[in-house]
């Protein structure tokens, strides 16, 4: 948020100051509501560690924090939407009056890295979200006769896996959907 803020400012805009505003209001009120989403996962496993909490969904996938906790999942899944600044919850890029939001007055290297962070950011809301809904690294197949078959694919491979499906969701929802 500090970032956000000290972008706008440091452009010596009034448009990016603006957009920077709008964007530190959009971040504050959507961090809230996926800290809260957040604590229902955490008294489920009964632990802040993230080991405990995969190993507390493994067993089968019946046993995911998704099923039982589903509307905190929605809850965290949509604040972490509007958190990355995509459509349909890109506030600060106002298209009426603001071109860009708060790095409107940026260009080149620095322009690239305002968008590699918002892209990076993306991929860590999806990280969170196979983490602490979807059992992390733990196989869909636990518990199940296919154990066998895909028991030697490693954790990381299940991962990733589970975050190119929350990273292509969140960008079909932002390719069609309209502005809010």
């Amino acid at each position: 948020m500090y970032g956000v803020i000290l972008a706008g400012w440091a452009s010596n805009s009034k448009y990016a100051f603006l957009g920077s505003m709008r964007s530190a209001a959009q971040i504050i009120a959507y961090e809230i509501a996926m800290g809260f989403a957040l604590v229902g996962v955490l008294m489920l496993s009964g632990s802040l560690n993230l080991q405990v909490i995969i190993q507390e969904q493994s067993g089968s996938i019946l046993n995911w924090f998704w099923i039982p906790l589903f509307p905190l999942f929605l809850i965290y899944f949509i604040a972490g939407v509007a958190e990355t600044n995509r459509a349909p919850f890109d506030v600060s890029e106002g298209e009426s009056e603001i071109v860009a939001g708060f790095h409107v007055e940026y260009s080149g290297m620095a322009f690239a890295m305002f968008f590699l962070a918002e892209y990076m950011n993306l991929i860590l809301i999806s990280i969170l979200s196979s983490i602490m809904f979807f059992g992390g690294w733990l196989s869909p197949f636990q518990g199940t006769f296919l154990d066998a078959y895909f028991s030697f694919v490693p954790g990381f491979v299940w991962l990733s896996l589970k975050t190119l499906i929350f990273y292509f969701y969140i960008s079909m929802v932002e390719s069609n959907s309209t502005e809010i």
